[in-house]
């Protein structure tokens, strides 16, 4: 009875020494009981044939609860899926996702923004919407890409184009874009520039608010060859753009036969810094009127320090007969405080009409750019227009503007 109550034959014992039938450590706390004299001596005697029925009975009664609380067995190797059906699993699940893959690559890729603010000054005081806009991009082909950008304050399409990218060299654009005139209108967009408004030289002269009429955004239709040379780490020291337009805006078809040829040099010695010349030459409207614009500026940008001056100048010929000559200059200079953080100040002068200095319009401006997180931006400037002519009287302008990203 000793065997029975205290043993477990080798054949029934795990690899670990343990009995497969009762829980371990079982039988080495009944040889306790048993030198304890906790178990009865009749129990090891004659008597032991009427006990050993009950003890077995209650040794089974805990063998099942060992057995429940064991974990399942592991099913026979036969039942394991093979390699090759593993391999079969993977390659299905493999094409699954490239599919899905190349479903999102042909998707376009949304973004857009909106600017609202407030502006006083001593003769106004008005809140305003200044953008509204929604922005779709998207790969057509390996190095042929597509962006459409709509304006909803006004509604109009102010980007449309595919462009193709065969090289770092050699890149073609066709469609409605910016202009490649100026660093601060091909290099500046609004969510980048630091001032709420663009300076009197650019809006005057390269159809933000043009002083032939036209108005729009410095965009226009055309077609535009653009490259760089030289690459050092993610920018070209030397880089081109020449374009050809209608000269009419945005979406509208030439009013002549004549074509708007547009070009750009940039130089980059360092990171940082650039220096560009632009030069335009057209004919607007169904008279052919001259417009010719020239621009030349430098830009130092990296780490806290901006610094950045253009000269910008033009001929435009006026519907009543004769041209008008045109010329402006402004300078920039920003610290960026914190990463978020950035205050700015600006010089900005323009003459409309070169033969009379009465025409002429300067601009100080001080601002500061804040942006606590990733989408919301937020701009306050504070402007003293200063005009030659005593006709016009000097303001002072404050401005607020917050942008909200998507």
């Amino acid at each position: 009875m000793y065997a029975v109550l205290t043993g477990c034959k080798s054949k029934y014992r795990d690899k670990s020494g343990n009995c497969k039938f009762f829980p371990p450590g079982l039988f080495t706390y009944l040889r306790v009981l048993i030198r304890s004299g906790e178990i009865p001596n009749f129990a090891l005697g004659k008597e032991s044939l009427l006990m050993k029925p009950i003890i077995i009975l209650l040794l089974s009664f805990l063998s099942l609860g060992a057995a429940a609380r064991e974990p399942a067995a592991v099913p026979p190797a036969g039942a394991e899926p093979t390699v090759a059906e593993l391999s079969a699993q993977i390659e299905a699940l493999k094409a699954k996702t490239s599919t899905w893959d190349k479903i999102a690559a042909r998707l376009p890729r949304i973004s857009g923004y909106v600017q609202t603010g407030y502006e006083w000054s001593q003769t106004s005081s008005t809140f305003f919407i200044k953008r509204v806009r929604l922005n779709l991009a998207g790969d057509i082909a390996k190095k042929l890409d597509y962006r459409v950008q709509i304006e909803f304050c006004g509604p109009k399409i102010v980007d449309a184009y595919i462009r193709y990218r065969p090289f770092e060299q050699l890149n073609f654009q066709l469609g409605e874009y910016k202009l490649p005139f100026s660093i601060e209108n091909t290099d500046y967009v609004p969510l980048k520039y630091e001032f709420i408004e663009y300076p009197l030289s650019l809006r005057r002269l390269m159809g933000f608010n043009d002083v032939c009429g036209l108005s729009a955004t410095g965009r226009d239709m055309g077609a535009m060859l653009y490259g760089g040379f030289f690459n050092r780490k993610g920018y070209s020291v030397l880089g081109y753009n020449f374009g050809v337009f209608n000269g009419e805006g945005l979406n509208v078809k030439d009013k002549n036969k004549s074509k708007d040829l547009v070009a750009r040099l940039t130089l980059r010695p360092v990171r940082g810094l650039q220096i560009a010349g632009s030069y335009y030459w057209g004919e607007y409207g169904s008279d052919y009127l001259k417009r010719v614009r020239y621009g030349a500026g430098a830009c130092y940008d990296e780490g806290p320090l901006v610094v950045r001056a253009e000269w910008i100048c033009g001929t435009t010929g006026l519907p009543a007969g004769g041209e008008l000559d045109s010329d402006g200059w402004y300078a920039v200079g920003g610290w960026r405080v914190t990463p978020s953080l950035m205050s700015v100040v600006r010089y900005d002068t323009f003459l409309e009409n070169s033969s009379e200095s009465a025409s002429r319009q300067t601009n100080y401006t001080a601002g500061v750019v804040w942006q606590p997180v990733k989408y919301l931006r937020c701009q306050l400037n504070y402007t003293y227009e200063d005009y030659a002519s005593r006709a016009a009287a000097n303001r002072n302008v404050v401005s607020l503007m917050l942008s909200g990203i998507f």
